[in-house]
Order: structure tokens, then sequence, then C-alpha cells
């Protein structure tokens, strides 16, 4: 370790103070060995005016002008000081943080940080300078007003280096502002326990007396600032008794690699013991990214193996169990690139498959019983979970091997919602839980994973909670309902509806994940009914991931007909998911004319440079025509839009047809009036091709959305090629090899190319209404025989214009 001479030190201020010659070539620092030397260290609060190493060595060869400003600074009064202090009590060399270390050096840099606790031990006494204390006596009661930003003490309590500066030396003396003594660590030890909550016996004998546990130690910490995020994490090095390299710029991942060497180097699952008092609601990694986190661990014990076996045999576990928890097997950790593979005593929470309490061979001194966390099962390996109100299961507790990811897994999910149709269909709503999640964008982190929207009907007798929630990077959407009461305000129903979700949140998105992987190439829109059991209402969900921006669009819907299908996710093949600027309701499902599994009359081409796929039309067909596929897969057009609903169209700034430059599929056009494609295994020619789309924006979906009621489960043109017939002049001026089949009707297309779709508001789930509504007449007050309840049914549905309103303004 590099050590300052104080004599030699406080001789060359003496010169320079006198304005007397400096011999520059006299060492003011010399390395020495730390195990033999007698010597002193200086424990601070760093300051913005403190003396680096260059410019101690130098500073005897410096100008006047720069000599006398860095002998002005206050981090230079504060290392004489100490020198002089230092001479006083008899010690000749003095290590201070500031100067003694050559920053500039990385590896000097690491070398001392690993070797800093060790540094601080040996060391025969430690000077702690409280620049923030201005009276004669150390301070016994916490002051805010004079300490704001401290917690009401002085500053070095608050710092993250100081805690190893406070319990690795033996000697510890306390000097305020002026450099007079206030008290020392053993006759102070009531007082500086209060503050630190280090206990008073490792105050005064140290960690080596008696070592607490992992989380014990990181409590201390907890609450402590440092300049940098990292050494957070480096400043705990010598009180865990572990060495890492330093990292600067990793940030939290600091912490996380000193947590992974504390397991490397022993089996304290005491470790796992963060956040059981913090609030930390969240699925993730099952290591800390903080030391606040451990802030409540500070009365926690390990128990030893025969202690903690004797306790679960109190509980449901086999006999045989027992004997299978031998105490090298339970204390054994192995980190692997899957995660740490960890034998563990798990029990399931009521109502979830995929939510276990752990427990753990530690306890809180008082209790004496194990400490329990929460685990969540996700995808074969096991992640930290909190939950609001799980309650263990009456199964057995089980000893297994899992794997506990250790890997960052931050993530975030937005969800836009969009809940006009619910309001307009006669629910309220009423507010969401947690309070802080407000609006209809919701942003959902690890911290907030799940947000509770509360709606009721305006007849009192149905409430409804819908969840948006997000599990280790998958957005998940859950509704159940309720029954209102005086004594249950929506508010307390929204906080028993977020326990139940979270419980359940790892199987809700593991359903969601499930559903959209059976996504087709179009897009993946997701579609749910849930029934509300003693009421009419159903509950029609419908999402959409939108991939250029990875937000999820939610459109939430209800209605007075029952539905007797599953309550799981379906999904619909739509296109237009890439675009998050997509109004949800202009989603389009695309029909693509089949034989058996196979598509059949397909084109592709290149629309203004995108890939797309059209089949051929009958003559005649336009721009907005509407219809329906009979079974031969003929369409059959009823009408047009434009035509049967043009008094609809003054409130669409712009609906003019959108023309489009048709490009062929493969390598770039050598004749521009020529477009080739390959249609149902022949190479089709196209001459003059002219594209047309619908408009697709929000004014024209919303449109589209207006005539849902009318034109419930038809398809729409929004796509046509128009293809002009070649004349006879331009075929003979082609080459051999092309006019004969461009002089081929067979290959020469004249009859026009379209893509139809059926827009998503346009569609109805056959599994509700008039088919399902038969078997409950009564509820609409349709009195009817002979069959003729359908014919009400669908009267019913005519004059509400429910389907219309699913994905309406």
């Amino acid at each position: 370790m590099r050590l300052i001479n104080a004599n030699a030190f406080l001789e060359r201020e003496g010169l320079i103070r006198e304005g007397m010659p400096v011999n520059c070539r006299t060492k003011v620092l010399e390395s020495r060995d730390d195990e033999v030397t007698a010597y002193a260290t200086l424990s601070h609060r760093w300051i913005d005016q403190e003396v680096d190493y260059d410019e101690m060595v130098k500073l005897a060869k410096m100008e006047e002008e720069e000599r006398d400003e860095i002998r002005q600074r206050d981090g230079y009064r504060k290392i004489l000081d100490s020198c002089e202090q230092a001479k006083r009590d008899g010690y000749e060399w003095l290590w201070a943080d500031t100067c003694c270390i050559d920053k500039r050096s990385s590896a000097e840099l690491s070398e001392a940080i690993n070797s800093m606790y060790r540094w601080y031990k040996n060391s025969r006494v430690c000077y702690v300078y409280l620049h923030d204390v201005p009276g004669p006596s150390f301070p016994t009661k916490d002051d805010k007003r004079t300490y704001p930003k401290s917690n009401g003490w002085p500053e070095w309590f608050s710092r993250g280096w100081t805690l190893q500066e406070m319990i690795a030396p033996s000697d510890v003396r306390f000097f305020n502002n002026d450099w007079q003594p206030i008290g020392d660590k053993r006759t102070l030890a009531r007082i500086l326990s209060l503050i630190t909550r280090v206990p008073q016996h490792i105050l005064t004998g140290g960690l080596s007396s008696s070592r607490p546990c992992v989380a014990q130690i990181m409590s201390w910490a907890a609450g402590r600032i440092t300049t940098r995020v990292e050494d957070r994490a480096y400043s705990l090095l010598g009180l865990l008794d572990v060495n890492m390299p330093m990292l600067y710029g990793e940030g939290k991942k600091a912490f996380h690699r000193l947590q992974l060497e504390i397991i490397r180097t022993s089996n304290d699952q005491s470790i796992f013991a963060w956040g059981l008092a913090t609030g930390d609601e969240r699925a993730g990694s099952i290591l800390a990214d903080d030391p606040n986190l451990f802030w409540d661990c500070d009365e926690i014990e390990l128990m030893d193996h025969d202690e903690f076996i004797r306790h679960i045999k109190e509980y449901r576990v086999p006999e045989e169990e027992l004997h299978s928890i031998e105490e090298d097997r339970f204390g054994t950790f192995l980190i692997t690139n899957r995660g740490i593979q960890i034998w563990m005593l798990l029990c399931p929470l009521v109502g979830s498959d995929s939510v276990f309490e752990a427990w753990l061979p530690c306890c809180f001194r008082r209790s004496n019983k194990p400490v329990r966390i929460t685990l969540a099962l996700w995808k074969s390996n096991y992640y930290r979970y909190s939950t609001s109100d799980g309650i263990v299961s009456e199964a057995t507790l089980q000893f297994c091997q899992v794997y506990l990811r250790y890997q960052d897994t931050s993530h975030h999910a937005t969800f836009e919602i969009d809940d006009s149709a619910i309001i307009q269909n006669g629910f309220t709503y009423r507010g969401a839980y947690p309070s802080n999640l407000t609006g209809n964008t919701l942003t959902l982190t690890s911290h907030d994973p799940l947000c509770v929207k509360v709606y009721s009907d305006t007849q009192g007798d149905c409430r409804i909670a819908v969840g948006f929630g997000q599990c280790l990077g998958q957005d998940w959407i859950h509704v159940i309902y309720g029954k209102p009461t005086r004594e249950y305000s929506w508010e307390m129903y929204a906080r028993s509806a977020y326990g139940k979700m979270l419980v359940k949140g790892p199987e809700y998105a593991r359903s969601m994940a499930e559903a959209r992987s059976r996504g087709g190439r179009y897009g993946r829109l997701l579609v749910k009914h849930t029934c509300l059991a003693e009421s009419t209402w159903t509950v029609q969900t419908s999402c959409i991931m939108w991939e250029s921006s990875r937000n999820c669009g939610v459109r939430i819907d209800a209605f007075r007909y029952p539905y007797d299908g599953p309550d799981k996710w379906r999904v619909l093949d739509v296109e237009g998911t890439d675009d998050s600027n997509c109004d949800i309701r202009g989603l389009m499902m695309r029909h693509s004319p089949r034989n058996g599994m196979q598509i059949v009359d397909s084109y592709p081409l290149c629309v203004d440079g995108a890939y797309m796929e059209f089949s051929r039309a009958p003559s005649g067909i336009k721009l907005g025509d509407y219809g329906y596929f009979t079974d031969s897969e003929n369409f059959s057009c009823e009408g047009n839009i434009f035509a049967d609903f043009g008094q609809n169209l003054a409130s669409v700034p712009d609906i003019t047809p959108r023309q489009h430059k048709i490009s062929q599929m493969y390598g770039q056009n050598t004749d521009h009036d020529y477009v080739e494609t390959h249609g149902s295994g022949f190479l089709v020619a196209l001459y003059k091709p002219l594209g047309l789309s619908l408009p697709s924006d929000r004014d024209v979906n919303s449109f589209l959305a207006s005539l849902s009621t009318e034109l419930t489960n038809k398809y729409l043109v929004v796509g046509l090629i128009k293809c002009v017939t070649v004349p006879p002049s331009e075929l003979s001026r082609q080459p051999s090899h092309r006019a004969s089949a461009y002089r081929s009707s067979t290959f020469h297309l004249t009859e026009p190319l379209c893509i139809i779709r059926k827009p998503f508001v346009w569609h109805r789930d056959e599994g509700v209404g008039p088919a399902s509504v038969e078997r409950s007449g009564d509820e609409l007050g349709a009195k009817t025989k002979d069959g003729r309840m359908r014919d009400v049914v669908d009267s019913v549905v005519a004059k509400r214009g429910f389907f219309g309103r699913m994905f309406a303004d």
C-alpha cells in the first residue's frame, strides 16, 4: 500500500509556508507493507476540493500560484490536520484514500478497492473527520433541521464507503470540524448502533468474532449512498469477504455480480431474503437490484440444519422427504447459464399452479420461524415474485431441485385501452388500482406489474374488474366480476381483484403467449369472451400487439347476450398489426380462396414496393363492393359502400381511392408497361396495371365501424388492380418468345385482380348471438313458439345494433 510520510509532508509544508526552498526529491508518498507498518487512516466525507495522487507528488515542483491554489483547498487542509494528529499520536505513516491511490491506473484502483477493508482493519487508529459537526460533543439524537439530507445525522453516516471504515478498524476516533476529539467507537457504541443498525458487539469486536449472515450485513448498507452506483457494491467487498474486479460503467450489474460472488463462496440462503417488507412487487431475477431491498433484514439469522428440520417437521412434509434433505445437498449452489441450481422446499399458493412459497433456512430473531419468499415458475425456471395476499395451500412441502433465474429480467408493457364501447353499452368507469396508474395508456414495469380497472353497470347489479398485467415481459389481460354490496366499495373490490389476479399472473401470461404463438402470417389479434355468471352480461376483450412499437391495443365491450363458448383467447388472422397508428377497428381479416388446405388463385405483386397477394375477381367488380362468399368460393356482390351509404360520407374528410405503383415480385421491371407474376403455376402478364385501394386512416375506419350493424359478417373489396387490353400494335413489337405468351388469353389477364377482406368491426363471433340466445329467450322478453325465436332475437340484435357497437365509436 502507498502511505503518506507524515513527517516529510509536515516538513515540506513548513518550508513552503516560510518561503524556504523545498527539496523536490523528498518522497512524501512511499509504499509500505500494511501487515508490519504502524499507520493511521483517515475516514471522511469527500468534497469537491480534494487533493489527488498526482497533485500530492508534484506539489513541490509547481509554480507558486498553482501550488497555493491546492494548499488553500479544504481537502489539503484535511490531510494536513490528519498528519498533525498522527504525529501527536506517535504515528509516522498515514493513509488517505484521496491521494494514496493513483486512480489513473485501473489496476491499482481495483487492487485498492479489494484491499481497502484489510487496510482499515490493519491500521492502528482511524480518524473520522465529521466536517458538519460544529460543537464540542458527538450528536446524541437525530436532528433533521441541522442534517436534512442525511436522515438527521452527520453526513458521514449516510455514505456507502464509511460503513466498512467504521467496522473494520479496532480503534475509531471521531473529530468535529475543528479537529477537536468528540468520542471513539467503543464509548459511542450504543449511539452508533442506533444510527447505523450495526450491533454493538460487531462495533466493539469486529466481524471476525461472530460474522452475521449475508442479509444482515446487506441491511447495514441500506439507505447509504455513493457517488457512483457501482460503489454500492464495491464498498461491501470486504464486509462480505469476497473479491472481484472493478468494471465502472456496469451500473447495477455490479451489485448482481457481488451477489453471485457471495453465492460461489458460501451456502448462505439469506441472500435471497430481500424485499420482504419493502413493498417490492415484481417478478424477475432472484438477485436484488439494490442494498435498499435488504432494509428489513437487520434481525435475520441463519438456522442450523437440525433446527430447520425440527421446524419443518411441524408442517406437511412427507417422512421420505425429511430423509432426503441432506445438509450437504441442501446447502449446495451451482451457478449455470440457465440459473442458480439449488435444492429448495416449495409449496404452491392457493389458486395457482405457477406461484410457490419457498422456505429458507434463516429466520427473524424474534419469530424463530423460517423466512419464506415467493417464486414464480415461468418456462421451466423460477423467478422472484411477490403477491399482495397469497395464501399457502394445504399441499405438502416438496423438496426439489430448481433453477433460480439470476439474469436481468427488466421488462415493461404498454397498453393503449379503448373502453368507449363498454361505457356506451351501459357501464360506468369507477377507477383504477393502484391509483398511481391512471389514464388509458398504461405502462407497466416489474415494480408496477398490474393495474385493475373497475366498471359497473348502471343498474348496479354487476361489477367488472379488468386486469392489465405484465409478467416477465409477457403482457396479459383478464376479467373477473362480482356483485356489488354496500359494505364492499369499488376500491375494496379493486384491491381484492388485484390480489387474486397477481397470484395467477404467470398463468394468464402463459395463456396469452400460447394464443399469440398460434397467429398467422398476417398478424395476431386475440379475442376473448367472459360470460358473467348470474347475469346476462358477456364481456368481450380484444387485443393486438403492434410489432413496430410493441404496444398492445385493447378494446373492451360488454353486451347482454350469453356466451356458451370457452373462456379462452382465440386468435384471428388479420392484417395491419405492424402499424401502431392503425385504428384497431379498421383491422382486416384476409380472405384467401382455398382448395382444401392450399391457397389457390394467388398472384404475388409489389404495391409501392410492399409485397401483397391478389386474387382474380369477376368482371365488373368495383372498389368498395361488399358481399359474401358462396360454398364454391365465389364472391357474391350485394352492394357498394360508396353508393349505398353515401349519406354517411360527409363526416369523412377524404374518401378518394388511393392509387399505387404496381411492379413484379422479383427484380426490377425492364418494361414499365408490363408486369409479370406467377399465378396458379403459370406466368401471367399485366399490361399497364392500375392499383387502387381504400384509404386506411382513422376517419375511414370509423366510417366502416358505423356500417357494422348493417354489414355484419360481410366481406369488402379493399384493393383492386385494373388491367388494360394489349393493343395489337403493341403485341407486334414484342420479342417472339413473349409475343406468343401475350397472344394467349390464358396468360394475359384483362379482368381485374383484387384483395377482399372482412373488416374486424364487421366480424361477428359465431359463438355469440342468436344461436346462443335461443335458450335464454325469456331474458329478452320473447314469448315465441314454433322456431320463431331466431327471428325475434335477430330483430332485437338489429334494433340494438349490438354487433355494430362492438368496435364502433
